[in-house]
This record gives structure tokens, C-alpha cells and sequence, in this order.
């Protein structure tokens, strides 16, 4: 990212970022973002790779944080804003953590923690000051970028991407979408993620186009900023559609012709991070008159696999390979495999390292001859990769996000009244998948405060939507639990 921020000054005067209805240029966010890089040097000269955790609501305040890290040399860290302050504290501790920025309304939940560990924390506002200092010459070789995912083990494991990484991810998109500094997009996702991240700000930005925030989701407002008619490219996960949808469905003749007619004269359209349900993606054509344009990729590899821009687009298929990246289908035993299902492995520049401070389980995610194994599972069709599915039962992916079972048993476990429990992904045409809990209990459990007491204790995206009581789940032969006659269960 480091020669997009460089080349941000070439844009000098024009609108970098809407938020509140505030405009804000690029030269203004090269100026706060360069303050920020100076307060938090003080007088070091190099954070020197230091990880610095950000918790910053989207908007101005969150993109001129995160370039002032990656130019003072520190490694941003977002953390989630919905997260409880286990899963922060996790984080935190994980990645070793120097420094903490927080917006004002985040200081009283983290400032204990902060202390206790001997952590730095500053407000946004205070690393605001206009202060100037000389900023570190950095190579690209350098991390930039710790984000966390579940995967099939307990822990979420810290993903890192280095500034070659992230070039590498967004300069593939930016000709693959053929971005240009007249776009103008909304983003409604998560900070915490490689969606978000890299594929509406970074490479809005690095465009010189214009990145749109709003602070809270309501189609009523979405459609409001439609009408206006400066966004022209939206990105969003099958979840939202959905509820656009439901929205637009209530809506008179009248105004459902008038957001039609806003919605035609958008350039793109786009859905990723699940599944995208065909009914839903037929849905949203007759609405808007687009084909919603399907794209694959995690947070190890940014996106690797694309619907054609320019081209056709086949529903339940995700397209070819993007520019820069290869693709191949292999076998368990990482054979390549033609005409058949297989694992979706990667190579390019897009591809991330190591997982943070993890060796044996980097060692296990790639190959021996260097491709990363993704654990998904796709069929090559007419030149076109249609994904199947994981190859773990206790990946669920629900509204964008991929959720680790297993971390929500470990949780349901330390319930005093449950002895044992399974969780499961729900098929749903909302959401992708709902994640289900069947539980063994000790005795009459209501799962209305079992529903109570583990949202304290996650991040409400994960936690289960539907409960059944069950005297036993079902095991096979060696013990283990059969999650495909779990979901029957239900």
C-alpha cells in the first residue's frame, strides 16, 4: 500500500472520504494520516514492524489511524468494534501488541486492559496534533497488516500480510474492476476484514476514487445515498442484498421506479464473502438490472478467483483466476486433479506469509512446491470454478463472516448446565448458513438464558440462532460426533 498512499498526492484537492455528510480530500487525509505516523514515533525513528492495535469506527478517523501506523512502520492491527473484551484482549495478547488507538467511546473499555499490560493507548484525537516529523523509509517486504480469522482449530489465528502483499491484492482488482478515480463507492463492511479492507477502501483509494461511509446499516438510508446518484460501485456480502431486498419490497410503485432507475446506472455491482443464493441474485436483477458479479477469496490471499467485469456472469459460479494469480484443484494429497472436485489452491504475491507466531500450522496450509492450501472445495466448469464447500464440517459461514464451530463449543462448554454440545451451519436463503447449537444438558436449561449468557461472552455474529435439547448426540464408531446427523436434528 505504500506507493498508493505515495501516489494519494497526486489527487491532492479531490474528495477522499464522505462521512457525516463531511467531505474530506486527499491532501487532508495525507496531512492527518502523517500526524498521526508523528505522534506515535515521539522520538523514535522507526516503529520498527511494532504492532499497533486500532479500534476506530469506520470513517476518516479509521483510514487516516491506519496509514499513519503503516508510515510510522508499525503493523495495524483493526480490531472488531462489536467484539467483547475477551476477543479483544485475544487478540491484543496474541499479536504483542505496543500501542492501542481507540476513539474516544472505546477508551473506558480498554484503558484497564491497557495498563494492565503495560500498553500505550492513545485516543484518535490525540494523535491528531498537528506534529511533523521525518517518517522511515520502508521496503515492501515489510508486515503491514495482522487480521484475525477462525479457523478449524479453537483460536483464531493472526493472518499477516505484508505491504508487497497488499499492493499485489489490490493492483490485481483495480484491472480486473477496472477502477477509476471517477468511482465513487459505499462501504457498509467490517474493518476487521479483507473485504472491507482491501476491496472497497484500499482499492477506492488507491484509485483515487471517493470511499462513502455509514456509520449504522438501514436500507432506508443505503437507498437514500443511492438516489443521489455519486455511488456507482457497491460492494456488499448476500446477507445485506437480502435485506435490501426485503426493503424494497414494502416499498410503493412509485419509489421502487425510482430506485430502479439509480440502481441501472451503476457500474458495478458486486457479492462475495458467502455463498450468494441464485434466488437472491435473480431477485436483485429484476431490481437494480444487474448481475451481481460473484468473486472468491479469504484473508490468506485477498481474492484469487472472479466473475468477468466485462463478460458473462454464471449464477453459483465464482469465474477465473484474476490477473497475477494462480489456481489450481488438487487432490488430499495435493495431486492436481482435471474435471473433478477439488482443493482450491493458490500462488501469486497476493499470497500472505505465515500466520502469526504459528509455524506448524503455516507449514500445514501450503504445499510442499509452495501453493497455499485453502481448505475449499471447487469443480471446474466450462472454465469457470463453482465452489462446493469446505472440506471441514466446523466452518460456518454466516452473513460474510466464517465462523469456527469449534470456538463455540469450547464456549457453550463452560456453561454450568451443559454437559455437551454440537454446533452446526443451518442452511438459510438469508444468511447463507444460521448457526445452530444442540446441546446435552444437566438438567431443564432455557435456552433463552443460555442465548443471554453467551452474548456476553462473543461477538453476536457468532453466536447460535437456533438451540434443540437433545439427551445424546450422535457419534460414530470411535466416539467422535457426527455433524452431518446434527444438522439433520434439525
Amino acid at each position: 500500500m505504500l506507493k498508493h498512499i505515495i501516489k494519494a498526492e497526486s489527487y491532492s484537492n479531490k474528495t477522499a472520504i464522505i462521512f457525516n455528510e463531511l467531505e474530506y480530500s486527499y491532501s487532508k487525509l495525507l496531512s492527518v494520516s502523517r500526524y498521526v505516523s508523528a505522534n506515535l514515533l515521539g522520538e523514535q525513528s522507526d516503529l520498527s514492524e511494532d504492532r499497533v492495535a486500532f479500534m476506530v469506527n469506520p470513517g476518516f478517523d479509521y483510514v487516516a489511524t491506519q496509514w499513519g501506523i503503516w508510515q510510522a512502520g508499525g503493523v495495524a492491527v483493526p480490531l472488531c468494534i462489536t467484539h467483547p473484551l475477551n476477543a479483544l484482549e485475544y487478540v491484543i495478547n496474541d499479536t504483542g501488541a505496543k500501542i492501542i488507538i481507540v476513539d474516544a467511546c472505546y477508551l473506558e473499555l480498554l484503558q484497564e486492559l491497557a495498563k494492565e499490560l503495560d500498553i500505550r493507548i492513545f485516543t484518535t484525537s490525540s494523535l491528531q496534533i498537528p506534529l511533523l516529523s521525518n517518517l522511515p523509509e520502508l521496503d515492501n517486504s515489510r508486515m503491514a497488516m495482522i487480521l484475525y480469522t477462525s479457523g478449524t482449530t479453537n483460536l483464531p489465528k493472526g493472518v499477516v500480510s505484508t505491504f508487497a502483499n497488499l499492493e499485489a491484492q489490490v493492483d490485481t482488482l483495480l484491472q480486473a474492476w477496472e477502477w477509476q478515480d471517477s468511482d465513487h463507492t459505499l462501504c457498509l463492511l467490517p474493518l476487521h476484514h479483507v473485504h472491507g479492507i482491501v476491496n472497497v477502501v484500499c482499492c477506492s483509494l488507491a484509485a483515487g476514487a471517493v470511499c462513502q461511509f455509514l456509520d449504522k446499516f438501514s436500507p432506508e438510508a443505503i437507498f437514500k445515498i443511492f438516489k443521489q446518484r455519486d455511488v456507482n460501485v457497491f460492494m456488499a456480502v448476500p446477507t445485506i442484498y437480502f435485506k435490501l431486498i426485503a426493503f424494497w419490497d414494502t416499498l410503493d410503485l412509485p419509489e421502487k421506479e425510482s430506485i430502479r432507475e439509480c440502481l441501472e446506472g451503476f457500474r458495478l455491482m458486486i457479492s462475495g464473502s458467502a455463498a450468494l443464493p441464485i434466488t437472491v441474485m435473480d431477485r436483485w436483477k429484476i431490481i437494480s438490472g444487474h448481475t451481481l458479479l460473484e468473486r472468491y477469496g479469504m484473508t490468506e490471499i485477498g481474492m484469487a478467483i472472479s466473475n468477468s467485469y466485462r463478460g458473462e456472469r454464471l449464477a453459483g459460479y465464482v469465474g477465473k483466476a484474476l490477473p497475477g494469480v494462480e489456481v489450481r484443484l488438487a487432490s488430499e494429497d495435493d495431486h492436481v486433479v482435471i474435471g473433478e472436485p477439488g482443493e482450491i489452491q493458490i500462488k501469486g504475491a497476493n499470497v500472505f506469509p505465515y500466520y502469526w507466531q504459528r509455524p506448524e500450522e503455516t507449514a500445514k496450509s501450503f504445499t510442499e512446491d509452495g501453493w497455499f492450501k485453502t481448505g475449499d472445495i471447487a469443480i471446474l466448469e466450462n472454465n469457470n470454478y463453482k465452489i462446493l464447500g469446505r472440506n471441514s464440517t466446523d466452518i460456518i459461514k454466516s452473513g460474510g463472516y466464517k465462523i469456527s464451530a469449534l470456538e463455540i463449543e469450547e464456549v457453550l462448554r463452560t456453561h454450568p448446565e451443559i454437559s455437551d454440545c454440537a454446533v452446526v451451519g443451518i442452511e438459510d436463503e438469508e444468511w447463507g448458513e444460521l448457526v445452530g447449537a444442540a446441546i446435552v444438558a444437566k438438567s431443564d436449561t432455557n435456552t433463552q438464558e443460555i442465548n443471554t449468557w453467551i452474548r456476553d461472552r462473543m461477538a453476536s455474529y457468532k453466536t447460535p440462532k437456533r438451540y434443540i435439547i437433545v439427551s445424546e448426540l450422535p457419534r460414530n464408531t470411535m466416539g467422535k460426533v457426527t455433524k452431518k446427523d446434527v444438522k439433520i436434528l434439525f
